[in-house]
């Protein structure tokens, strides 16, 4: 009984016109032999499973076969027939892994003098070759710059910088791209049709999806599919190897985003996360199609610059329909924050609870431009009619409430520089609940002020004061900035600053009620006037 070959031997491309994905190398090299413009030494760059060695041998065949060089050549000539079967002994690959030090080297640069045993070209393929120590490279290099006119060198590496740039110099550069998963759906569903599986569309998108650009790991995973499923394979037992979130899921959860649906959004998670799904992927995928949302939107459509099956595409077009380009801006801003701290989290799913609930904040919150609107508005109407009561009352309150116009036209520059704070993170109710440092009683400022404009004045001062005090520790830290974002003031009595905690968020009091944290915002807050200022975190319900 002949051996079993696994399918992604089975099917690897042996010459050009069979590599997927890969055009702008593979024309480039034809031309080059059509041309007679062959250099010695070439390196070939991409992420794993994209067909960098496969490229070099396919090339090496090209430059060795009978009547060579040649861009084509018959499947039987016996010459391309060696190299593919690993007989040619003019055709040696290297593992740069595992033959990294100088001494290897050396004895590679001695062999070169030797003229090829049966081809036109001697031809040296180094797999990895970052993996060379400094001194193996050195040693190369005077044979690579000037090799005798029968050798060639093909390099292959996932990780171009650590190549020594006296290297790279010598070298032609291809660099090799992810392959679009609507090719690697193709691909894959000629294949399944040779090995008789079935397989539906759904289960191909989530093998692709799963692979990022690489086509060995598709091919592999459908291998193994096979082994696991027998003939016929569904989406579900994709998503179980991959532990990826079901398409139709990820989607329903952006909509959930987009809608505000903070109960069903955190459920979703739950289920997800129960299932064993992989959370930093979900978080992930769900960056991406928010930026497939935002180039949707922008590009009209143009599908040619998303990598989306017709499904997703159909479901993009309505969802464009249902937010404003400045609130889906927001939320990616959320999202690719939260892509970049998750491997620090020490519960990734409750980072990622948070995270969504900050996303459905982002969708709601308002621009810098709509608050200093807002605040234009109130400046410009403070000057109306004052409240009846004679001469001796706009006496007494045209002082006060010039007093306080003028402070929230000064605050209004601390808002300014706080616009990641106020858009990102809103807190009306809880300004409210501050009481002001003021000497004078909040009743008896809002006595000698017309109660229609004080309120909403007095809001918005103390708006810029927590804004200000969120900015200044979040230049020190951003973690607790973070933190202090789900908090709102509660009150600022004889220099001491309460901040509540909602029972959502409690589970967070212990860790940010902690000496170093509290000494940090003591500090800005001493910075920012507040003489011998204290703070204090308790839990306690945000004020509707």
């Amino acid at each position: 009984m002949s051996s079993y070959q696994v399918i992604a031997r089975k099917y690897r491309p042996q010459r050009f016109s069979e590599v997927i994905g890969q055009e702008h190398v593979t024309q480039t090299l034809a031309n080059a032999i059509q041309q007679g413009r062959i250099a010695h030494a070439y390196l070939f760059v991409g992420p794993r499973g994209t067909g960098k060695t496969t490229i070099a041998r396919i090339f090496a065949k090209c430059l060795n076969c009978t009547n060579g060089p040649a861009a084509d050549f018959p499947d039987d000539d016996p010459k391309a027939r060696e190299i593919t079967d690993g007989r040619s002994l003019d055709v040696l690959e290297i593992d740069g892994a595992s033959n990294r030090g100088i001494d290897e080297i050396r004895d590679l640069r001695e062999t070169t003098k030797y003229a090829p045993a049966g081809s036109r070209f001697k031809i040296y393929i180094i797999d990895e070759v970052h993996m060379l120590t400094k001194e193996a490279f050195n040693a190369l290099l005077k044979t690579l710059e000037e090799p005798p006119a029968h050798v060639k060198f093909m390099f292959a590496t996932t990780e171009p910088e650590k190549v020594l740039p006296t290297i790279l110099s010598r070298c032609q550069r291809f660099d090799l791209r992810r392959i679009p998963s609507s090719l690697i759906v193709k691909h894959l569903s000629e294949i399944a049709s040779k090995e008789k599986v079935q397989i539906d569309d759904a289960a191909l998108y989530a093998i692709a999806r799963g692979a990022e650009g690489g086509m060995r790991d598709a091919e592999s995973t459908l291998d193994q599919l096979i082994s696991f499923c027998g003939d016929k394979i569904q989406e579900s037992d994709v998503l179980s190897m991959f532990g990826l979130a079901a398409r139709a899921q990820l989607l329903s959860l952006a909509t959930m985003i987009l809608q505000g649906s903070a109960s069903e959004a955190l459920r979703e998670l739950n289920d997800l996360a129960k299932n064993g799904k992989d959370l930093g992927r979900l978080l992930s995928d769900l960056l991406g199609h928010f930026r497939n949302l935002m180039i949707h939107h922008y590009s009209k459509g143009d599908l040619s610059l998303m990598d989306v099956s017709e499904a997703e595409a159909s479901t993009l077009q309505k969802q464009a329909t249902e937010i404003a380009p400045d609130s889906l801006t927001r939320i990616m801003e959320v999202l690719a924050d939260a892509e970049s701290r998750l491997r620090d989290a020490a519960s990734k799913k409750i980072f990622l609870e948070l995270t969504l609930l900050k996303a459905i904040e982002a969708r709601n919150a308002s621009s810098i431009d709509t608050v200093l609107k807002k605040l234009n508005d109130l400046r410009n109407g403070s000057g109306g009619t004052p409240p009846s009561g004679g001469a001796s009352t706009q006496a007494k309150t045209a002082t006060p409430a010039r007093a306080a116009e003028a402070t929230i036209v000064q605050k209004s520059s601390a808002l300014q520089e706080t616009t990641s704070t106020l858009v990102g993170h809103q807190t009306p109710a809880a300004a409210k609940g501050i009481i002001p440092t003021s000497d004078e009683p909040v009743s008896a400022m809002a006595a000698s002020v017309p109660r229609s404009a004080t309120d909403d004045k007095l809001s918005l001062q103390l708006d810029g004061v927590w804004g200000e005090l969120i900015e200044a520790v979040g230049r020190v830290s951003p973690f607790m900035k973070t933190y202090l974002l789900e908090s709102h003031p509660v009150a600022l009595n004889q220099n001491v600053l309460t901040l509540g905690f909602d029972p959502a968020f409690k589970d967070h009091l212990a860790l940010v009620d902690t000496p170093k944290n509290r000494a940090v915002i003591e500090t800005k807050l001493r910075e920012m006037g507040h003489r011998d200022a204290s703070v204090r975190f308790i839990a306690t319900e945000a004020p509707a």
